[in-house]
Order: structure tokens, then sequence, then C-alpha cells
């Protein structure tokens, strides 16, 4: 037996159910049990005939198995778009029953794969010994694993000493046994040892085609070429790689490519790749569009005040409702991608980048931006206001800089200079910030999956892009946005109304947001 264990891994907005993604999980406490048509007993096993089978048109049925903590609940969650399926711990053995969850076809509904999370294998070199000892090796696999599944070690309880308890890996084998296929999650970052080709040795028995998926492959230090040589040696010659933390949509699309080619009829599951692949680009859109009305609401913001009038409130109003703008959006494309909670996963929200105030000058020169008067202060200057003056009356020096940045005023219609109003709305150097922002979090939304948290950090997304445009060179919807500002709820106090009214704008700003990043990052 192999005593060794394997290093150990693993704003709120109301959960919403995916459209396409239904759970069903059990919560029994017994070991001969399994949630609905997962249920198996002996005499079923024993009948393979009565599988579903992908040719009837059911949903697959696919296991997802391996070692303790390798992963196993973080990759279903990821591939459900689902942070609350299942637990996540850093400690072993935090899944103790089976779980299942369906993967259905988002436009018609229909069922495709059924997946099953299973407990960790805890023990595959004892129960390898056990069935050396009970079983007859001239018998086939399924055969002794159907003796090991009616034996006392299976079922576990008080009649059963604890070095004989095989309970959690007959709930495993039983699961095995009642699915099409199954993947087999590694750590990828664990070295070659013995229980794992115990384990693999007990799950050929199972007569079902198995693919080894390598987990957390975004770690600077794995094995897996070791680990692919002593697959080969088992004729396992088709694996692939998803990291469940640092997700990749390719690595997804092959996931199920290279499941399918091990099917006689892959129908099923290249139908789900069809419609995965389309989910994924209208989702892209989508989000472009949300962006994109957020650039515009905020372009076409504007404010006016009288020539005498104290600037420093409306100011002080108009960057409070950018901010609040912006927080808004962000929830839209977090649960677009449903990343709904900070406090059960970490978001990129959470990562400093994102929690800087967009008026900070400092922000704006991280971008290597800098506002369209050159210092902080000059939208105040621009005013006509003479900054010394102000910071004696109003003590405020210079954090004048800070309240005032990224505010312009207009002065440019005649009938204003007649009667002495100034038009304040938002600076393009802080235009070209937001939006530079909000790409870069959409960017870490679609390279994030959905069991990442703070001790496995991404450096690919905290890393800023360059500006879509040149501040001084803004796209024409956001120049034509100035003149609008019945576009802007935060000037009409309408959102549906101005929604409506900078509907084709959008439209319009979203394809050249998408193509100032395609190069880039697709």
């Amino acid at each position: 037996m192999q005593d060794d264990t394997p290093q150990q891994q693993e704003n709120s907005i109301t959960p919403a159910k995916s459209a396409n993604v239904d759970l069903l999980k059990d919560t029994q406490n017994t070991s001969d049990d399994l949630h609905g048509d997962a249920v198996l007993t002996d005499s079923h096993a024993s009948s393979q005939s009565k599988k579903a089978t992908l040719a009837t048109g059911e949903a697959l049925k696919l296991a997802v198995v391996g070692h303790t903590n390798t992963g196993k609940t973080s990759i279903l969650r990821t591939l459900l778009r689902d942070m609350y399926f299942g637990e996540v711990k850093n400690e072993a053995a935090t899944t103790r029953h089976v779980e299942r969850a369906i993967i259905s076809d988002s436009q018609t509904d229909e069922p495709l794969v059924a997946l099953f999370d299973t407990p960790g294998l805890e023990d595959a070199s004892g129960l390898m010994d056990w069935l050396e000892d009970h079983t007859a090796s001239r018998r086939d696999g399924i055969e002794r694993l159907q003796q090991f599944l009616a034996s006392d070690s299976a079922q576990g309880g008080e009649a059963v000493a604890a070095l004989n308890d095989y309970s959690q890996e007959a709930k495993v084998i039983r699961q095995l046994l009642a699915s099409d296929m199954a993947i087999y999650v590694i750590d990828a970052r664990e070295p070659v040892l013995g229980k794992y080709k115990d384990e693999l040795a007990i799950l050929s028995w199972s007569a079902i085609p198995v693919m080894p998926v390598f987990n957390f492959t975004d770690s600077q230090e794995t094995n897996i070429t070791e680990w692919q040589t002593m697959l080969a040696r088992r004729n396992l010659h088709i694996s692939t790689r998803f990291d469940s933390v640092a997700f990749e949509f390719e690595d997804e699309m092959r996931l199920w490519q290279n499941l399918a080619t091990m099917l006689t009829h892959p129908e099923t599951l290249n139908q789900l790749i069809t419609r995965r692949r389309e989910d994924w680009i209208q989702l892209y859109e989508q989000a472009g569009i949300i962006i994109a009305h957020f650039l515009l609401d905020v372009a076409a913001y504007v404010r006016e005040i009288d020539e005498d009038d104290d600037p420093l409130p409306v100011l002080n109003e108009m960057q409070e409702a950018v901010r609040q703008t912006e927080r808004a959006m962000q929830g839209k494309l977090l649960n677009l991608y449903k990343f709904y909670d900070n406090s059960a996963v970490v978001t990129p929200l959470e990562l400093s980048e994102y929690q800087q105030d967009p008026f900070d000058p400092e922000l704006l020169k991280s971008y290597g931006l800098r506002t369209t008067s050159g210092a902080a202060a000059g939208a105040l200057l621009g005013l006509g206001i003479d900054a010394a003056a102000l910071g004696t009356t109003f003590g405020l020096g210079a954090a004048i800089g800070g309240l005032a940045g990224g505010i312009l005023s207009n002065t440019g219609s005649i009938a204003d200079k007649i009667n002495g109003v100034k038009r304040l709305y938002i600076d393009p150097a802080t235009l070209t910030l937001l939006a530079t922002r909000s790409l870069d979090l959409l960017a870490s939304l679609r390279h994030r999956g959905h069991a990442a948290n703070a001790d496995t950090p991404i450096t690919e997304l905290q890393e800023a892009n360059t500006p879509p445009w040149n501040p001084n060179k803004l796209p024409s919807e956001l120049k034509k946005a100035r003149g609008k500002p019945q576009w802007s709820s935060l000037s009409s106090g309408k959102s549906d109304l101005a929604a409506e009214l900078r509907a084709d704008a959008a439209w319009s700003l979203s394809s050249k947001l998408k193509r100032s990043r395609l190069e880039d990052k697709e």
C-alpha cells in the first residue's frame, strides 16, 4: 500500500440557475445509493446491454473520477459555469457522495451530457490488495468489481473494520459501471505514484472508455511528460489538458472532441460542441453590447452650471455617478459569465486594478493616459477659476486634482457664452480608461474558471492591455454622444428611453471594441 499524500489543492448578486445546466444532487448518507437514474444495483451492473448509450438518444453519462483532491469538483464547476456546484475546500475527501448535473442544449433544452461528480479514490492500493485477495484473477474486470460491490467492505458501517472500509471507493465504482465513459482527473503537479497506477488499473476493469484530464496545468511545475509515459504503458493514449482555474475555452472544446473520438456514436457530443461554441460567441457579443452602452451612457453625461457657480459639488456628483454606473456594468458582466458572488469565488473585480477609483490620476498614468488639459486640475482651470484662490478659499490645495480629474468644460456654444452657462462632461482620457478597464475585465472573465481562489492567482488576468484607441481620437459613436444628452440615463434620469435611443450606436461601438481586441486576445 502507498501511504504518501498528494499536495492538497483546492457586490453580492443573487445566483440564478443556468439556462442549460440542470443540477440534481444526491444528499443521502448511505453508500448503496445514487441519485435518480444513477441508481445501480449489482444485478443492473451485470447487464451491460441496459446501459444508456448515445444511440438511444439519451444523455451521455460521464463519470468524473480521480484521486482525492485532484480538482474533480472544480473542473465540473468550470464546465457547468456554476461556482455553486458541489463543495471545494483545501482538504481531502470533500465530496462524500455522488452528485449529478445535466448539460442541456441551450436552444432545445434537450439533455446532452449527465456529469457525475464522485468521491475521491482514497485508498486504491488497499482496494487493489482486497481485490487480489478476494477475487479470482481469471475473472474479467467487471465480475471482480461486482464481487467487491456485493461484499461487506463495499457497504461500510460498524460491521466493517476501518482498514477494510472501502465504501467511498464503492460509490465511485457503482457510478463507473452505470456510466458510458469517464474522465480521470490528474493533478498535473503530482509525481507519478503507485497508488495512481492502481487507480487506473481498477478503472480499466469497468470496460468503458476512460480519458485522463490534466488539471492545474497553469502551474510552473508539472509532471505531464512522466504521466503521459505511464498512461501510454496502460494503453491510454488520448488525454487532454483542462485547467479549472486558468480557463481556456479551446481546452474545453478539445476535451469534448477527444471524448467524441472514443465513442461509436459521437453525435450527441458533436451537438454539444457546436452549441457551446455558438453560446460562447453570443456571450462575447452580449458583453460587448453591455460595455458599449456603458461608455455611451458616460460619454453623453452632461451637467450645466452657471458661470459663477461653484463647480466642486457638481464635479463630485458626476464622478460618483460614473463610479456607480461602472460598478453596475461590472455586475452585469459578472452575471453574464455566472460569477455571482465574490464571497464564493475570487473574481477579477477583487484584483487591485478593478478596485481603483477611475478618477485617480495615478491609475490614468498606469495605463499611459493623461487628461486632455495635461494636468488633473486643468478641468477647473478651464472653468476660469484660479486654482490657488480656490485652494485658499475652500482649503482644498493639492486635493483639487483628485476631485476634478476626468471632467472637462465646454464653452464652445455662443448661446452658452451669452447665457453664462458652462457644460461639464467626462474627459476623453477617462473615457478611454473606462473602456480599457471594461475590456480587461471581460478578458479576465473569459479566462477564469469557476473554481479560482485567492491561492491560485492567474498572471494573465492581471496584465493591463493597451487602450483600444488614442484619447485624442475617440470613436465616432462617443463623439456623437457628446451632443446627445438624452442618450445618458445620468443626464436624463430615464434609463430605458436613454438605452433605446443609443441602441444603434451601441451595436456599432461594440463592433469596434471587438475588433480592437480580437488580434491580441483571441
